[in-house]
């Protein structure tokens, strides 16, 4: 408190005094509040800067707004499973243009997402796919089809170095098949369908269905299913290996899950490289794909994960994978 005495007189002016008192409160609430908002105004710029990255990751995997024909989530107890679920349920899930570019930019999302280490793709228990979408391609001309190089970014699936895995229920059909068939694996829901109809529209496969279905089953089979439109259910698909498991419809997509969360348990590196043997199967002679996995092989063990993996076996203790 502040004694401020008037000129000639020698007493305390009591009211100035509770006045100054009044002013000095005044002022130092006046700062309170001030450096309040302050910090008030620092916190809220930092958490404007770091909102478009937390938005921008959540608008990853938000199927509100990104997505119009699909829905996009991460899955598994770690959250270490991309899951793509294709959403025309009207049309069977047919593979119309913008879905097919939907999917492709949701696994380009995946793929360089470090947390994820596998993707699960499926449809709805009636229809994984029931095929393209006809009423998009009906009026499509030779010239259109050649010069814009029509159904080239469907290949993306098989691009892919993360394991893809398709959980089809309900029917497979044509470019269904065709997308089912370019995953990694295949789980199959006990109603599944599978079938190249394209015959049926005086058409052929055109997404690897004559390549893809062979190599799966065998000349003869595939044959008969691309000259005749005829369908195999889940159990003759497995017995033909063209898929590896069918489950009941209801667990179907769980079981794919956990197979995905199997496989991101282990290092994305040596699983990427076992991918690559894997499908130069495919493609190379028994020579040149032997030589191949043998490189890859070697090349497991200028990594990290390789010592990581048999030091842990040695130790008898679970392996610490880092991908690297």
């Amino acid at each position: 408190m502040q004694e401020v005495t008037y000129p000639g007189k020698g007493g305390v002016c009591l009211e100035l005094t509770a006045t100054l008192l009044a002013d000095s409160l005044a002022a130092s609430l006046l700062l309170v509040v001030m450096s309040f908002l302050w910090t008030s105004s620092a916190l809220l710029l930092k958490s404007s800067r770091a909102a478009p990255a937390l938005l921008s990751a959540a608008r990853l995997y938000s199927s509100g707004g990104q997505y119009e024909y699909i829905l996009v989530e991460k899955r598994g107890e770690e959250n270490n499973v991309g899951f793509i679920q294709l959403n025309r349920p009207k049309a069977l899930n047919a593979l119309c243009d913008g879905l097919m570019r939907e999917v492709g930019q949701a696994l380009d999302n995946f793929e360089a997402d470090g947390g994820v280490g596998a993707i699960v793709i499926t449809g709805s228990e009636r229809a994984f796919a029931a095929g393209a979408d006809i009423k998009e391609m009906q009026n499509q001309t030779f010239q259109q089809c050649f010069a814009g190089n029509f159904l080239a970014h469907w290949n993306r699936v098989s691009t892919m170095k993360k394991p893809v895995i398709a959980a089809v229920n309900g029917f497979a059909l044509g470019g269904g098949c065709e997308l089912a068939m370019m995953c990694d694996i295949i789980f199959a829901g006990e109603k599944a369908q599978f079938g190249q109809p394209e015959i049926l529209l005086g058409t052929i496969p055109g997404a690897g269905g004559t390549q893809r279905l062979t190599r799966a089953v065998g000349k003869s089979l595939a044959m008969k299913m691309v000259l005749t439109g005829d369908r195999i259910n889940a159990q003759e698909a497995k017995q033909s290996g063209l898929v590896s498991d069918v489950y009941p419809v209801d667990q179907l997509v769980s079981e794919a899950v956990k197979c995905g969360e199997k496989i991101a348990s282990n290092s994305k590196l040596v699983t990427a490289m076992a991918k690559e043997a894997v499908n130069s199967a495919f493609e190379l002679s028994l020579a040149e794909g032997n030589r191949l996995e043998k490189r890859l092989f070697h090349a497991t063990f200028a990594t990290e994960d390789r010592k990581e993996g048999m030091t842990a076996f040695v130790e008898k203790r679970k392996a610490n994978f880092q991908d690297n």
